[in-house]
Parts: structure tokens; sequence; C-alpha cells
């Protein structure tokens, strides 16, 4: 497709962000190039060094952005309100259309510092922008909603870090989402009493994002444009939960108003089904443990609502938020029968039911999560398949009656799917921390890549082979 310039956010920018000026790197050197998205967006004929220039170097694309912009924000980090936020080490580049007409942002991270750079240096270690790429790519061939790795570029510099040995390498990320508007714009406008400002935030997104909840009236677009972002974040948690995904970090400045994971830290997945399994060593409280992540998620949609709260009655907010778990409810469902590539029981509660002895199941016996929906993609279709599986004898417990009766009674969704080389093999791809450490040592010790792109071929060979449908465009041009 062509290239399709669309610079949207020029409309807000003067209030919502500051001109940003590129870090100037020592070397650059490309680790990392999507494209599949490349060609999506229209920039996949780019030749390598059009490809630095705009990438590296942040020279602007034609007809887009002519300076990139640093977003302001606020945020609740912890539970903790703090004003002091915004991009620090991070800018808004360009923005452009896909091949289905929906707006997406180009975003760096690493990219230099800026206003809101507090003491940080503004860059990103080389292990977080490999760490990043990983997670986005699994997540997104799992059916999972989040931002897509864009570029990935080594830039020569050594950083100081307390959480990795140093000094340690460095680069830049390029990241693609549909948009970098966050919780935390709407709680800064509302936390500085700037109210027309406020009112002009929600009118952009409905304008770009949601134009089915525009309305003259701001205290009925308002409660409209919550419900539309209530419902994408529960379903964002819920594919996060049917997946073993823990975010790690799931402050308001972390989520944006199109429901999608972005900004991944200390993200893991989960080894074995465990509610109280947390990834940031920092959250000693346990705070965005796995289990919370579907009340943390409505917590962060309660202080958004709070924000609005200048320009609509709070009932009518109330009444948006109530979305949140019947379609948390809902999409935990969905998405755990695309990962086991099956068909509704027809019910929402059968399912429900299904699903809870499936995950008590996993608990008690401690199973590795990944192989239980890979033995048994396409339910009764691969009944051999988990006869031969590395957990086998777990199948055969008097626990796992009911839900070989739920697999059973379910009918195949696409059962040619399982056609795919694949499936033929004993495991699925996975993601485990210890496998990430693993393909990180041979980079940090001798620059070897290969462990790092077999892994991003396995990831894709599953993204192929689940053939998850490509969710429809929130909006078109």
């Amino acid at each position: 497709m062509d290239y399709q310039p669309a610079p949207e956010f020029t409309a807000l920018s003067d209030a919502f962000a500051d001109a940003a000026t590129p870090a100037h790197f020592r070397m650059a050197v490309l680790r990392f190039r999507n494209t599949r998205w490349a060609e999506r967006t229209g920039l996949g004929q780019l030749t390598p060094e059009e490809w630095t220039a705009h990438f590296a170097r942040f020279e602007p694309l034609s007809g887009n952005l002519e300076t990139p912009l640093a977003m302001r924000y606020h945020g609740h980090q912890f539970g903790v309100y703090n004003p002091e936020l915004g991009d620090g080490r991070g800018f808004l580049f360009a923005q452009l259309r896909d091949d289905q007409g929906r707006l997406l942002d180009l975003g760096t991270k690493g990219s230099g510092q800026t206003r809101w750079s507090r003491r940080g240096d503004g860059r990103l270690t080389l292990k977080g922008g490999v760490r990043e790429v990983l997670a986005a790519q699994y997540l997104e061939a799992h059916g999972v909603k989040t931002s897509k790795p864009f570029s990935l570029i080594e830039t020569g510099d050594e950083l100081e870090r307390g959480d990795e040995p140093s000094p340690t390498r460095s680069a830049v990320l390029t990241r693609l989402s549909h948009s970098h508007i966050r919780f935390g714009t709407f709680q800064r406008a509302a936390s500085l009493g700037e109210t027309e400002n406020l009112a002009r935030l929600i009118r952009h997104c409905c304008e770009v994002y949601y134009p089915d909840a525009l309305d003259e009236d701001l205290a009925v677009m308002t409660p409209a444009l919550l419900h539309r972002i209530t419902e994408q974040t529960a379903r964002m948690v819920a594919q996060w939960m049917a997946t073993g995904f823990v975010h790690g970090v799931m402050n308001t400045d972390n989520f944006n108003i199109t429901g999608e994971s972005f900004d991944y830290g200390p993200w893991r997945f989960l080894p074995e089904s465990d509610p109280n399994f947390t990834a940031a060593y920092f959250d000693q409280q346990g705070l965005y443990r796995f289990g919370r992540q579907p009340t943390q998620g409505l917590w962060a949609l309660q202080q958004l609502a709070i924000a609005m709260s200048p320009l609509c009655d709070t009932d009518p907010l109330g009444d948006a938020l109530q979305a949140y778990e019947p379609t948390y409810q809902a999409a935990l469902a969905a998405h755990n029968l695309k990962l086991f590539g099956l068909q509704s029981a027809g019910e929402l509660q059968d399912d429900l039911i299904w699903l809870q002895a499936l995950y008590t199941w996993m608990s008690e016996t401690r199973v590795t999560w990944p192989q239980v929906f890979f033995d048994w993609f396409c339910g009764r279709e691969s009944e051999a398949r988990a006869e031969a599986s590395p957990i086998a004898d777990q199948y055969k417990t008097e626990t796992f009656a009911p839900v070989r009766a739920g697999l059973m009674a379910r009918t195949p969704d696409r059962p040619e799917r399982l056609s795919h080389p694949y499936w033929q093999r004993q495991a699925p791809a996975s993601l485990l921390y210890d496998e990430v450490e693993a393909l990180w040592a041979p980079i940090a010790e001798s620059d070897d890549w290969s462990a790092f792109e077999t892994k991003l071929a396995d990831i894709d060979a599953a993204r192929e082979a689940l053939d998850i449908p490509f969710e429809a465009p929130l909006a078109k041009a």
C-alpha cells in the first residue's frame, strides 16, 4: 500500500505536548525491523539508509510531524498520584494510516532527553528493547491487543543502570500504536484545572477514535467516550489473563484510550497458574500481581472517570464504568476459546463455568500454562496430540475430567489450521523469564543474535498457526 501521513495530533499539541529534539547517537545498527507492519503502513519500500534516517536520526517522514512531540501527562504510580511525569525518554514521531484505514502512531522509547526527563538520561538499554520486541510480538501472535515493535536500533552508548550489569548497551525503539493518549493525559488537564483543554481532548478523542460517541453536548459525549474506553480496556485485560501475561506496572500513565498493551517493563508470562505471581521485583505488596490485574484495570478507569468529572455529572460516568465487568467476562471467555481454537457452547455462563474448572485444575496441578492450550487446540481434533504431550499424565486425572468434557463438547473452529507444521511439535512457542535471559546472554557476551532470531521465528510460526483474526478498525478515515 501507499504511505498515508495523518498527523491528527497537531490539533492538540500546543496544550498537550512539547517539541522534542532527538538525541545524537554514536552509531546506528539495525537489530529489528518489522517488515510485516512496514508493508501495512506504506513504509516497506524504505531502503536501509532511509530507515536509519527516520528511525535513528528521526528525520521527519514526508507530510508528517515536522518536530517530534513529547507528551504531557500525570498518573498514579502504584496508587500514588505523580504530577511529575510526561514523556521523559520518548516522543510522538509520526501518525499514519494502515491498510485498513486505521490511524496509527509511531512513538519512541530511548530517543533522548525531553522537557520531562527530570534526572533521567532519556535512553533505553538494548536489553530493554529486546524484551519489548519479544513481548509485543508474542502477544500479537496470540491475538492480544498490543502496540507493535516497529524498529529497534542499537545506538552505541554505554548506560549505567541499577537493575542490570553496567555499563550496558543502548538502543532506540520505535513502536506502532493506535494512540499515545493516556489516562494520565486527562488526569493532568483535570489536576491543573484546564477545563477547556479537557473538553478539547474529549472532543478530539471522539472525532478521531470514537466518532460514534460524538455529541454536541459534552455531558452526553463524555460518558459515551468513557464507556468505549472502558470496553476496550476490559478486553485488553481479559486477553492478558487468558494468555497468562503479567504486565507488571499498571500505572494510569500506562493505559491508553484505545486499550492496547504498551510500555513493557518488568513483564512476565506465567510458567504455571498462580494468581499471586508478581512481575516486578519492586512491587513488594503485589499490587499488580496476576490475579489482581482485572481489579486494577477497573481502578485505573475509575481514575479516568474522576478526571472527566469536571465536564459531566458523576452518575453517567458511573454508569459507563458498569460496562467493565460484563465486557471483561465475555472477552475472557472469547479469548480463551480463541486460544483453544474452539467455538462457544452458546451460553456465556456455560463457558465461564467450564473455564473455572480449567483454571482450578491448572492451579492445582501446576501444569505449564502454554502447553495446555497448545495440546488441546481445536479440542477433540487434538485428542491424539494431547495423549503424546509431555504432560499427558495430567490429562488422565479425575480432576481433569470436567475440563476434558468441555473440550470435547465444543465445536472446533477452523480445524484445518491443525495442518500447519507448528502443531506437529511437542511444545509451543513460549516466552518464560529463563528463556529470555538465555537468549540475551549470547547477545551480551559475543553479539550473537541467532537465539533472538530463532525465538522471533518461533513466535511468527505460532502467529501463522493460531491465525487469530485481526481486530476490526476502531475508526477509518
